[in-house]
C-alpha cells in the first residue's frame, strides 16, 4: 500500500520540478520574463502548501485513500489544461489544479507511515518513501527532455497526464483503510472545526516558530535549483542543449534519491540531530553562494549535482517533527511542516524571479543574484532554527 502511495508523490516531484525543462519552450512561445517564470513554478507550490492543512483535516476526518482519490483527479486535470492552454493565464491555472491535486500526496505517505511504523523506524522509512518518489525527478530529468526536444514542452504534460491517471489507477486498487478497533469506532468524530482549533494549537507552542522557519528555505533551495534555475542557468551560460542540461538534472535527482534513505539510516538521535541541521543547512549556503560568485562550469555542474547529494539531510526535518510533537498531533505537524515546505518554494521561487529580472534590468547577471538570494534564505533559516525555542525534549 505504501509503494502504491508514494507512485501519486513520485508524480507529484515530477510536476514539481517539470519547470526547468520546459522553461526555454515556455519563454519562447510566451515570451516570459525571468519574474514570470518563477510566478509560473512558484504557483504549483502556493497551492500545493496553502491545501496542506485542508488536507490533514481531510486525512484526519476522512482517510488516506478517500482524501488522495478525491483530490488526485485535479492534477490530472491541470496537466491536460497546460497540455493545451492558448496563453500564460491558462497555464497558472493547470499549475494551481496541479498543486491542489498532489497536496495530499506525501502528507498521505507520512501519516501512512507514522501510523503504521514504529517510531525508531520512522526516519528510515521515510527517507526510503522519498526516495522512491523521488523517481519522478528522475522522469523531468532526461526522459522528458527528450520528449520536450522532439515534440514540444505541451507533449511533457501529455505524458505526464496520462501517468497520473495510472497511478489514480493503482492507488484505487491497491489501497485500503485499516480496520479500526471497536474502541476507535464509538468515538464521535471531530468536526472541522475542532480539526481547524487542533491545529491553532500547534502555533501557541513556542518552538513551532523555528521548525516552520527552517521549513521554509531547505527543500525550497533544491526545489529552486533543480526545479526552476538549472536548466536556463547550463543552457544561457554555457550553452548546453535542453537534452545535456536533463543529464544533469537526472544525475543530481538520481543523487538524490538515495541520500535520505541514507541520512534516515544514521539519524544520530533529538538532540544531535538539530546541530546537523544547522550544519548541513549552512553547508548547503556556502556551495550556492559558490556557484553564484565563482562562474564556472565545473562548480556550477559539479555544485547542482552536489545539491541533489546534500538534499538528503531534509528527510531528518521529518523525523524532527515526529519527536517534537505527541503522538495525536503528528498527522496535523506533517500537515503544517509540508505546508511550510511548499509555501517555501513558491516564496523562493518568486523571490529569486524578482531577484534575476531587478539584475537583468541593471545589466549583471541574473544566475548569480538568484544563488545569492537562495543562500541568504538559507541562512536565515539556520539561524532562526538556531536560536529560537526548541522542543522540551531536546
Amino acid at each position: 500500500m505504501l509503494l502504491a502511495l508514494v507512485s501519486g508523490f513520485a508524480l507529484s516531484t515530477a510536476f514539481r520540478t517539470v519547470t526547468a525543462i520546459i522553461a526555454t519552450g515556455l519563454r519562447a512561445e510566451f515570451g516570459l520574463s525571468a519574474q514570470a517564470l518563477g510566478v509560473f513554478a512558484g504557483a504549483f507550490a502556493f497551492s500545493f502548501g496553502t491545501m496542506q492543512l485542508f488536507m490533514g483535516i481531510a486525512i484526519d476526518l476522512y482517510g488516506v485513500r478517500r482524501t488522495l482519490l478525491v483530490a488526485f483527479p485535479c492534477a490530472i486535470a491541470g496537466a491536460l489544461l497546460s497540455a493545451l492552454a492558448p496563453g500564460y493565464g491558462a497555464l497558472l491555472l493547470g499549475q494551481v489544479l496541479i498543486g491542489v491535486g498532489c497536496a495530499p500526496a506525501f502528507l498521505v505517505c507520512t501519516v501512512f507511515i507514522a501510523r503504521h511504523f514504529p517510531p525508531e523506524r520512522f526516519a528510515m522509512v521515510s527517507g526510503a518513501a522519498l526516495g522512491v518518489g523521488g523517481l519522478g525527478m528522475l522522469f523531468t530529468g532526461t526522459p522528458l527532455a527528450w520528449v520536450v526536444q522532439q515534440s514540444s514542452w505541451r507533449a511533457g504534460f501529455g505524458v505526464l497526464a496520462g501517468l497520473s491517471v495510472l497511478a489514480w489507477l493503482l492507488i484505487f486498487w491497491k489501497v485500503r483503510e485499516p480496520a479500526q478497533p471497536a474502541a476507535a469506532n464509538a468515538a464521535p468524530r471531530e468536526s472541522v472545526g475542532q480539526a481547524v482549533r487542533g491545529f491553532g494549537a500547534l502555533f501557541l507552542l513556542p518552538h513551532t516558530a523555528g521548525i516552520l522557519l527552517l521549513a521554509l528555505m531547505t527543500y525550497a533551495s533544491f526545489l529552486t535549483l533543480r526545479g526552476l534555475w538549472l536548466g536556463p542557468l547550463l543552457i544561457e551560460r554555457y550553452g548546453y542543449s535542453l537534452v545535456a542540461s536533463g543529464n544533469v538534472a537526472m544525475l543530481s535527482s538520481l543523487l538524490s534519491l538515495f541520500t535520505p534513505a541514507f541520512f534516515g539510516r544514521i539519524d544520530p538521535g533529538p538532540a544531535r540531530r538539530r546541530r546537523w541541521l544547522v550544519g548541513f543547512t549552512l553547508l548547503l549556503a556556502a556551495l550556492f553562494a559558490a556557484i553564484g560568485l565563482l562562474h564556472a562550469e565545473w562548480l556550477d555542474v559539479g555544485g547542482s549535482i552536489l545539491t541533489g547529494l546534500l538534499s538528503g539531510y531534509m528527510v531528518l526535518q521529518y523525523a524532527d517533527v515526529r519527536s517534537a510533537y505527541p503522538a495525536a498531533m503528528t498527522g496535523r505537524a506533517m500537515a503544517v511542516f509540508t505546508m511550510a515546505l511548499f509555501l517555501g518554494v513558491a516564496l523562493m521561487q518568486w523571490v529569486t524571479g524578482v531577484a534575476a529580472s531587478l539584475a537583468a534590468a541593471r545589466g549583471a547577471d541574473p544566475y548569480v543574484a538568484v544563488m545569492l538570494t537562495i543562500a541568504g534564505m538559507l541562512a536565515v533559516g539556520a539561524a532562526a532554527f538556531k536560536v529560537l525555542p526548541q522542543p522540551a525534549n531536546v
